[in-house]
């Protein structure tokens, strides 16, 4: 009780009032109330605010906003800015400022996409730095949350060096600089490597400045393409073209090199003002021409295997970095047009000889088939004339038909040389291309490398026979077997042929003869050099009658020259024996001379 002797009314304390209920006055309460929501700020819902973080957990971030109450906005929000403290100021979004549980309810995330257009153009316009939030990968880059905005980052903006995983990039923050907005999509494109690439810039510069031809230097293998190896110098980079990668033929960089290999490369060329640098690696070696043998000669046996095959022939790799082309034309004694592809292929391992070797121009021709014989070296030996061969026929042409005894070694069948009998009009009608004929060598050509076959000259000649059978007047049976404008073609017995001009295939009825028949023909000329045999079918009924006609004039002339003294018995005892008959048979025989004549 001692301690509250001290205490002390309130001198204008209505005592009256707080009996009958109230201590204060209604007016007194209403200017309590109106102090109190003057000390508050004043907000609206929609509006954007600044308030202070007073609290951070893993959960959410309390902020004050000099509100009767503070707001509670989830972390997730804050994500872009890791290094958020308490106290920091940040802006706000009011959505409600109290729901049901008489919450205020915030959102940074709104606040920040109400004024992010704004602040998005104007670090474009002043080229500012910006921060920003890398969320997740898409294809070809990044989104990156810049001020609430979804940005995009492309992969090739990350860094200055070609990025082989972009997932340990997913949840960082990072400085960008924003390089182009689309204002009708509302598309962003940021870039990281764009931060850097200035201050690289002043350092390719004094790189550049500093560089000689000639110069070694150690770099980084960066990157490798189909064309080429890019090399990082130490800021800044070079190419290897896949030409100056070796001395002999490199089909992919890939063979040579592997990313991040430290090697030491020679500069070849290089551009100020384009910052481009020609490098090479196969020049920090000796040309392998200048090591090759120097007692290899023209005419020596080589080695190599196939690196490059094209139509006119093949280059063989017989060291590293010295090849030598084999013209399909050396490839075989033959003389028929082929692609190299026939003879070998990538990769295949040969032996050749040295047929020209030039060491200052670097070149060098090889033959494979100079490893054989050349056949016409010996062609007289293996193919004498008269000799009897089968070879494989190649190609026609209207006078005959080209064969092949052995790879580089033809032979020409003339078409008359084809049959003794059969008139050929094209060698396709005789045989065809791929068969197996049976020739006998006439004549050789050396010089041109030809030989000069036949094929009707393994048989006897048939017409030493047929001059004997076929004789001029002597009668054949033949079939007609084509019609010409010129005359008919008839088959007759031994397969041989003969030919009868129109007139002489008119029938005794005065009919024209047609193909397919059979008839009786007259051989009214052979000629064996020629192999010709001219028929007539007309001519057997018209000798005939020539042949009565003559009969019956000679006996007519055999009467008159007897003497009449003579005659006059016979006249009457002819007519005294004469008959009906014989008076009909001579009538007859009147109107057949009178008709032969």
């Amino acid at each position: 009780m001692s301690n509250l002797t001290n205490i002390q009314p309130l001198e204008d304390f209505d005592w009256e009032g707080y009996e009958k209920g109230g201590a204060q006055t209604e007016q007194s309460r209403d200017d309590q109330a109106a102090a109190y929501e003057k000390s508050l700020t004043g907000v609206a819902d929609h509006d954007v605010v600044e308030g202070t973080v007073i609290s951070i957990n893993k959960r959410e971030v309390v902020v004050n906003i000099g509100y009767k109450s503070d707001g509670i906005i989830s972390a997730a929000e804050f994500r872009y800015n890791p290094d958020l403290q308490v106290g920091d100021k940040v802006e706000v979004y009011i959505e409600n400022q109290e729901d049901k549980k008489g919450q205020l309810i915030l959102s940074h995330k709104k606040a920040r996409a109400a004024k992010s257009w704004d602040r998005v153009n104007a670090a474009l316009e002043n080229e500012e730095i910006i921060k920003g939030f890398i969320k997740c990968r898409t294809k070809g880059g990044m989104i990156v949350d810049v001020f609430g905005v979804e940005a995009f980052l492309p992969g090739s903006q990350i860094d200055v060096k070609p990025i082989r995983d972009y997932d340990v990039f997913v949840g960082k923050t990072m400085e960008f600089k924003i390089v182009k907005i689309n204002q009708d999509y509302r598309n962003v494109v940021v870039s990281h490597k764009a931060l850097i690439e200035a201050e690289l810039e002043q350092q390719k510069k004094e790189i550049i400045s500093k560089l000689e031809k000639g110069q070694v230097l150690e770099g980084t293998v960066k990157n490798i393409t189909s064309y080429g190896v890019f090399i990082d110098l130490g800021g800044v980079d070079g190419l290897v073209h896949i030409t100056d990668l070796s001395w002999g033929r490199v089909s992919d960089p890939h063979e040579v090199v592997e990313l991040d290999q430290k090697l030491n490369v020679v500069i070849l060329d290089f551009d100020e003002e384009k910052k481009r640098i020609a490098l090479g690696l196969k020049q920090l070696t000796p040309h392998p021409w200048d090591a090759l043998d120097p007692n290899l000669k023209v005419g020596d046996k080589v080695k190599g295997k196939v690196v490059v095959m094209a139509d006119y022939g093949a280059f063989i790799e017989v060291a590293p970095g010295v090849e030598g082309l084999i013209h399909v034309s050396e490839m075989s004694w033959s003389q028929h047009l082929r692609s190299a592809q026939d003879f070998m292929k990538v990769g295949d391992e040969v032996e050749a000889v040295i047929l020209t070797l030039d060491r200052e121009e670097r070149k060098m021709s090889l033959g494979i088939k100079q490893l054989k014989e050349d056949p016409w070296e010996s062609i007289e030996v293996k193919y004498p004339v008269g000799s009897k061969h089968t070879a494989r026929v190649r190609n026609f042409t209207n006078f005959g038909v080209f064969v092949e005894l052995e790879e580089g070694v033809d032979g020409l069948i003339h078409i008359s040389d084809l049959s003794w009998t059969k008139k050929v009009k094209h060698p396709s009608e005789f045989t065809k291309i791929g068969d197996d004929m049976e020739v006998v060598v006439l004549e050789i050509d050396k010089e041109n490398r030809r030989l000069s076959l036949g094929h009707k000259q393994l048989e006897e000649n048939p017409w030493d026979v047929f001059e004997t059978v076929f004789t001029r007047d002597s009668v054949h049976e033949g079939t007609i077997t084509e019609l010409l404008d010129k005359g008919a073609v008839i088959q007759l017995e031994y397969g041989v042929e003969g030919f009868a001009t129109p007139k002489h295939l008119v029938k005794e009825d005065g009919s024209q003869a047609q193909q397919g028949e059979k008839l009786q023909f007259k051989v009214i000329e052979f000629n064996k050099e020629s192999k010709r045999i001219i028929l007539s079918h007309s001519r057997i009924y018209e000798d005939a009658a020539r042949t009565e006609q003559r009969e019956a004039r000679k006996a007519e002339r055999a009467a008159t020259k007897r003497p009449a003294k003579e005659a006059q018995p016979a006249i009457q005892n002819q007519a005294a024996s004469t008959t009906l008959g014989d008076i009909d048979a001579l009538a007859e025989l009147k109107a057949k001379l009178e008709k032969g004549e």
